[in-house]
């Protein structure tokens, strides 16, 4: 996919190195500190995106490029990777690798993976005084595979595999990351004492809180909260970020609060999502609470032969077409992390109830990124699935330098099928009860403040009903890299 870089010229051609702000980490601080923009990222078991880096020293001579308000920053990270059961990298795939176990996870795989610690990106956000202490603010962010140069595109790599049987896919997964220009395009208001209302395509309250209470800050390589967005999408990972959103975050004598929903472009509830967020920080300890219902949330996967053979009849094309698991789904969660100043530790929880949709989608439904759901299931939970996401972890500061994680993430999904299936606790189907279990660990040394290398591994495994159709049950993959920050 070829992108012009034209939106961006007229900026870049001004932009300069001047002292009026500072990136640490992916956080932009402007002149004044009256303003601090934190760029989150990022995605079945299926993909969200990175979060921002962790926070670096920042050293004279390392200004950010910022003029007249705008930032220009970006992330280039790269790596290579070892996967006991994976399959073949893909160009489009924001992680390159699936990472975690998949179902079609065959033999062992190694080569060069993007985006392992934080994803690669460039962006550009500002702030604009008006009027007391409002502010107008704004962010442009764009996401890319850096051993292909191809826009990341997730869904593109499920086209790929449309009609090919599992011993024989690439990497292929669901996510919000669709090919889209810019993954986060808002613009809105911004006051210190009034809090920020921002109006666009953005990252959910979840999904910034993923990011923030994950020990691995949401790595797609080291983290299952940062690889599969299930948890940061409230069940789905298409919805870790939400077009036409309207998001208000407020903070206040140590409590912070926000809401956000998403419009659907017409009337009627479906494709419509309505979220809170509640927390308070104290000391070292901070913690948060959230809760999301999701209308007509949309899980999409490669089509089976079959369904190609099918496809000329319905009148899709097998480029831009793919099967669609429609469900609504309620969500809430409760995190939390301590800072001990060189050791913080972290955990979470969340709870995920699947339920058939009130308003079913039909065939020809376009879904993000211009792809069609020419296969449509409105009726894939019998009975509701329960979906318990757990983890913690922590986190050690060696020196300024130096920075080692160890975390444990699970899933525990209940038996929601019928007649046969009825309580199953074995493989034998998808709507058993199951489990998932991963452990990772990870060091990351900075070299300087925007340059840093990194290494470590993330272990997966999967029983019962949640590893029913899988060529494999467990993957393990060693991985070494290094990111560039500007």
């Amino acid at each position: 996919m070829n992108v012009s870089i034209k939106p961006f010229q007229a900026v870049f051609s001004r932009v300069r190195r001047v002292p009026g702000g500072t990136l640490r980490g992916g956080s932009l601080v402007f002149g004044g500190g009256s303003l601090v923009l934190t760029a989150l990222l990022g995605a079945g078991v299926a993909q969200a995106q990175s979060a921002a880096p962790a926070p670096a020293p920042v050293a004279p001579g390392y200004e950010s490029l910022t003029s007249h308000g705008i930032t220009l920053y970006g992330i280039v990270d790269l790596g290579l990777q070892y996967e006991s059961h994976g399959a073949p990298i893909s160009d489009y795939f924001p992680a390159g690798s699936a990472d975690i176990v998949q179902k079609n996870s065959n033999g062992s795989i190694f080569g060069v993976t993007p985006n392992n610690l934080s994803q690669s990106r460039i962006g550009l956000t500002g702030k604009e005084p008006l009027v007391d202490d409002w502010s107008a603010v704004f962010r442009l962010e764009t996401f890319f595979n850096p051993q292909s140069g191809e826009i990341s595109d997730a869904l593109k790599s499920l086209v790929q595999n449309n009609g090919r049987a599992l011993a024989v896919q690439t990497t292929n997964l669901d996510s919000s990351v669709a090919g889209q220009l810019f993954q986060q395009s808002y613009v809105g208001f911004s006051s210190p004492t009034m809090g920020t209302l921002t109006f666009g395509r953005q990252n959910t309250l979840l999904a910034d809180g993923i990011a923030k209470y994950d020990p691995q800050g949401a790595s797609q390589a080291f983290s299952l909260i940062g690889l599969s967005g299930t948890t940061a999408g409230g069940g789905d990972t298409e919805d870790r970020r939400l077009d036409s959103s309207l998001k208000y975050i407020e903070s206040f004598d140590g409590l912070h609060a926000g809401a956000m929903f998403k419009f659907n472009g017409s009337s009627g509830g479906a494709n419509t999502t309505l979220q809170f967020q509640l927390g308070a920080e104290v000391a070292g300890l901070s913690v948060d609470a959230y809760w999301m219902k999701v209308k007509d949330a949309i899980a999409v996967s490669a089509l089976s032969a079959a369904q190609v053979t099918g496809l000329p009849a319905l009148g899709f094309a097998p480029n831009n077409s793919l099967s669609g698991t429609i469900s609504d789904n309620t969500t809430y969660n409760l995190s939390g992390l301590y800072n001990f100043g060189v050791v913080s530790i972290y955990g979470g929880y969340e709870h995920i109830d699947f339920a058939n949709p009130a308003t079913p989608l039909t065939a020809g439904f376009d879904d993000i990124g211009g792809y069609k759901l020419a296969y449509v299931n409105n009726a894939a939970f019998p009975n509701d699935k329960i979906l318990q996401v757990y983890w913690a972890g922590v986190k050690y500061h060696v020196n300024v330098s130096l920075e080692l994680t160890a975390a444990y993430y699970g899933y525990k999904q209940n038996a929601y099928g019928t007649g046969a299936n009825a309580g199953c606790e074995t493989i034998q189907s998808g709507t058993c009860s199951g489990n998932l279990n991963a452990f990772s660990f990870s060091a990351d040394y900075r070299i300087s403040p925007r340059f840093d290398t990194y290494a470590g591994f993330l272990y997966t495994g999967v029983k019962n009903g949640l590893a029913n159709g899988y060529l494999n049950t467990n993957n393990i993959n060693p991985t070494a890299g290094v990111r560039y920050r500007f």
